[in-house]
């Protein structure tokens, strides 16, 4: 494709899972690719986020399986004292991440993708510059550009980070010990996770959120019923409205909580060991952006529907962006997806991303899970095109599979439009949220009206069912609607 002068066809600065699909993607579509990391491959998701949190979750969520004397007796098992080997539980997820890790650097290598390692920058318009880790700097070139380069945990100021007493989830996937009580500082998907991690094996919590509620990024309806469960039938004690303004590493480890509107001290807390789950920062700061003209927004790379990077409004030519370090949706299947869309575009295809279709989930027991519109966005959508916005709500004790499993405490939130039916979003929290939502996403991908959607046959007795009945109940209102 490139023309003889360039080095590379594609140069991608990142492995996580938006550089990983989009060097993939590229060398077999006959691209001669390049893929540049600094630190291990596979980025935060492999090696610090998605995976080894999950394999942490996994096992902790079979520790208070099997700790839930009162669930098991109502369907008559009778358990022994539940016993389990935190370093075991370490074990499983660093395994995992080995395992996964040295997978995915075995399939770009076959793909044919170079893989350098060093920290790499740019150096002007289709020019490439990488510290290797030996020292020896060098400068590539190649005719398109993408920047991966993902993001790092945000650490407020105040808060000192010693790895050990006070860290962030990437020190807490290592799950090097297991603190009697821990704060963690933020009700976000982060903190929800490590909240049920820490309360089935043991710990005492306590949740600091600066907002004036816990899990304030969460649709209400769901916040209602999952913090029943997940914090407040739990070892957690929550603090809403107050920013942990000075948090001090040590034993005990020192927390000042200052009023969130005032600023003003108004109590200390001493604990075993801080958790920081505040959010991510994108990792934008080396990358020498200012040789190409790129300003950021609060590090952010400004990038349009197509992946390109843009300047002024204007996009830049072979110069591309994905994953974290753009801060459109920062989760890693968002990155993989922008990653084979931005190598679609190189090749000559005209891609879109669609945002709304793109689900999110919280892996917590039981999960939550989102797509598409919030309701106030949605809200605030039909009043701009003026239509009636449909709301409807399904409940897990109404599901077969749900009663049989004893799991019956769930709840879907259905939005859609009254005058077609399409389907606007959805939120779930219950059993296997996180799976129930991919049907939702596929229909909100299409664009799809909730009266075909009714039209569908579910499985019996299935969780899925909490979903057809969500349709049904919307299409009633759209059939109700157009017949005033």
């Amino acid at each position: 494709m490139s023309e003889a002068n360039f080095d590379f066809d594609l140069i991608v600065i990142g492995a996580g899972y938006g550089g990983f699909d989009a060097a993939k993607h590229a060398a077999e579509h006959g691209l001669k690719v390049a893929i540049i990391e600094s630190r291990d491959m596979g980025g935060t998701c492999v090696n610090r986020g998605c995976v080894p949190s999950k394999a942490l979750l996994a096992a902790s969520g079979k520790v208070r399986e099997l700790a839930d004397v009162n669930h098991l007796s109502s369907l008559g098992i009778h358990s022994a004292p539940v016993r389990f080997e935190r370093q075991k539980i370490a074990d499983h997820a660093t395994k995992l991440v080995s395992n996964i890790r040295n997978n995915l650097t075995k399939t770009l290598e076959r793909s044919g993708v170079e893989i350098i390692r060093g920290i790499g920058r740019l150096e002007g318009h289709q020019k490439v510059g990488i510290r290797q880790k030996d020292g020896v700097d060098r400068i590539f070139s190649a005719e398109n550009v993408i920047i991966a380069t993902g993001s790092d945990p945000f650490v407020p100021p105040g808060i000192e980070i010693d790895g050990r007493t006070v860290f962030t989830s990437d020190h807490a996937i290592n799950l090097e010990w297991l603190p009697r009580w821990i704060a963690i500082i933020g009700s976000g998907y982060i903190g929800l996770e490590f909240a049920d991690i820490y309360t089935a094996l043991g710990c005492e919590v306590t949740m600091i959120e600066a907002l004036e509620t816990v899990m304030p990024t969460f649709d209400v309806d769901i916040v209602k019923i999952a913090s029943r469960n997940l914090i407040d039938a739990r070892d957690i004690d929550t603090k809403s409205g107050v920013l942990a303004s000075r948090i001090t590493p040590g034993c005990p480890v020192r927390i000042e909580l200052s009023e969130m509107k005032t600023k003003k001290l108004i109590e200390e807390l001493e604990v075993d060991a801080v958790l920081v789950a505040t959010g991510r920062v994108p990792t934008s700061k080396n990358l020498n952006l200012d040789t190409v003209g790129v300003e950021t927004n609060r590090g952010y790379i400004p990038i349009d529907n197509s992946m390109q990077v843009i300047s002024n409004d204007k996009p830049i030519p072979n110069l591309w962006a994905v994953g974290d370090v753009t801060g459109k949706l920062m989760l890693a299947h968002t990155a993989a997806a922008q990653g084979t869309i931005a190598v679609d575009n190189i090749l000559g295809k005209d891609r879109k991303i669609d945002y709304r279709s793109i689900p999110a989930a919280t892996f917590t027991h039981p999960e939550i899970s989102s797509v598409g519109l919030a309701q106030d966005d949605a809200k605030a959508l039909s009043e701009k095109e003026g239509f009636e916005l449909g709301i409807v709500r399904s409940y897990f004790k109404a599901n077969s599979k749900a009663l049989a499993e004893l799991e019956s405490d769930g709840l879907m939130k259905l939005l859609f439009r009254k005058d077609n039916g399409e389907v606007l979003g959805a939120h779930i929290y219950g059993l296997h949220a996180a799976d129930l939502i991919q049907e939702v996403s596929n229909a909100l991908a299409r664009r799809s009206s909730v009266c075909d959607l009714a039209l569908e046959v579910h499985t019996h007795p299935t969780l899925s069912e909490v979903v057809e009945v969500a349709y049904k109940q919307a299409a009633q209102q759209v059939v109700n609607h157009s017949t005033t």
